[in-house]
């Protein structure tokens, strides 16, 4: 009976360990209240940010796009289940940047790895060898990536806008040595950005609005009633 019960305790923490390994309980951080939108010509995509994991790098990609550096940029790369690569803003859009835009997209930012997993959806930094490289450009997964955990800055995920991901995986493709790319370009038109505890206040204003209304009417129904 003891040999049974150790055989069974044995199996069980063989099994835990497997759930472990595969990610079944990968951290996964919690979203700021920004949120951010590119509006493609295949459709809009939205993020949020992880400022917990990634503070420095949040602030940085947050910045050029309240400065709309990423308007005119473009999706340069997209390889069906690995990744949609968003240019480098000095080199990817089809305007011209002001000195502001400049000074912050000549920025680098430091490698700020961490625990969570490379999954579908993550924002994942691009880079150089250096560690400490990563400029504007940036990766959405499209799918697992395992073996880039830890290599590469997570600062956000996805938060909308997967069925138009999906329209990018079936665009055609041509391959120019290690980037698999697609023929047309992928224009972000333009880009704007959002408060989700502005939209709860403004929720919860407007429904107290809706009851300060009816209130109006009941009182006034009232009146009528006994004042005619």
């Amino acid at each position: 009976m003891c040999i049974d019960k150790r055989v069974s305790i044995f199996i069980a923490y063989i099994a835990l360990f497997s759930f472990v390994s595969k990610g079944i309980f990968a951290f996964e951080p919690e979203f700021g209240s920004t949120r951010v939108v590119f509006q493609t010509n295949y459709g809009d995509i939205e993020f949020g940010f992880y400022p917990s994991v990634a503070p420095k790098t949040v602030e940085h990609i947050f910045k050029l796009v309240r400065l709309g550096g990423y308007n005119t940029n473009h999706i340069f790369r997209v390889d069906k289940g690995f990744v949609a690569q968003v240019a480098d803003v000095a080199s990817g859009r089809s305007a011209p940047m002001n000195e502001e835009q400049k000074a912050e997209a000549g920025k680098t930012v430091v490698g700020e790895f961490s625990e969570v997993k490379h999954v579908r959806g993550i924002l994942s930094m691009g880079r150089y060898e250096d560690p400490d490289s990563g400029g504007s450009s940036f990766s959405m997964l499209l799918g697992d990536a395992p073996h880039l955990d830890g290599k590469y800055a997570i600062f956000g995920k996805v938060t909308k806008g997967d069925e138009t991901l999906r329209k990018l995986e079936q665009l055609p493709t041509r391959r120019e040595g290690i980037f698999v790319m697609p023929t047309e370009r992928i224009t972000i038109h333009s880009t704007y950005y959002y408060d989700t505890n502005m939209e709860i206040c403004e929720e919860e204003r407007s429904l107290l609005k809706r009851r300060l209304s009816a209130a109006a009417v009941e009182i006034e129904r009232q009146r009528m009633k006994c004042f005619p």
